[in-house]
């Protein structure tokens, strides 16, 4: 995935979810953070951080916030680029396929992917994951109930004959290894486990994050 007229910036501050105070050029700007979750570890106040200018004049904030430096590690928390990412990545994982269909409903959620191959049809859901800690790769960073929904009615995928798979995309390079986040969420560690056992298929892939792309990199190990 590529993004366009990007730049650097320095994070001073996060007003709330939705926007940050960033110093761009000398001067502070109200940016737009493309991601409403915590992020509390890598949004430090004297970050650099990568922004994408909008080109859309309306707009009341100029720039989107895409990325963080965490160290010398590029960290990607644009929350809508792991499904972006996953779908270019599609045909490398399945091979050729008949039919790829985002946000295909499964009884009451609402799945990323509906993929047939052949005899093949899959649900796939994609969660991205930001939060890193000494090299572990932690998801969720806060309890999300919608996860663990996800989760049981991936499994009812399965019993009913359907193959099923959640991919964690890692928005970052160099983990060691994914592990779900059982301190923060317990119900959804439990649940996930369930689900391994139940037969769906869980895989977490790293990613190669420059300035102005992010493509998926390499599998990572997936430990309990």
């Amino acid at each position: 995935m590529k993004y366009k007229n990007v730049t650097e910036g320095i994070f001073l501050l996060r007003p709330n979810r939705f926007t940050a105070k960033v110093l761009i050029d000398g001067k502070e700007e109200t940016v737009h953070v493309k991601n409403t979750g915590r992020c509390k570890e890598i949004l430090i106040p004297g970050a650099k951080v990568i922004l994408e200018k909008s080109d859309n004049s309306q707009r009341k904030t100029g720039y989107d916030l895409i990325s963080v430096y965490k160290g010398d590690r590029l960290v990607n928390m644009d929350s809508m680029l792991p499904n972006k990412v996953f779908y270019e990545y599609i045909p490398s994982f399945f091979g050729k396929t008949n039919l790829i269909k985002p946000e295909k409903t499964f009884n009451t959620s609402r799945f990323d992917f509906y993929i047939e191959q052949d005899e093949r049809k899959i649900y796939a859901e994609v969660k991205g994951v930001t939060l890193e800690e000494d090299g572990v790769v932690k998801f969720p960073d806060a309890p999300t109930q919608r996860g663990v929904k996800h989760i049981k009615e991936l499994c009812q995928a399965v019993e009913e004959g359907f193959e099923a798979y959640i991919v964690f995309i890692i928005q970052m390079k160099g983990a060691k290894y994914f592990t779900p986040n059982k301190a923060t969420h317990p119900e959804f560690y439990s649940e996930l486990k369930k689900a391994e056992k139940k037969g769906v298929k869980i895989y977490a892939f790293d990613c190669d994050v420059k300035k102005d792309s992010v493509t998926v990199g390499k599998e990572i190990p997936v430990k309990f």
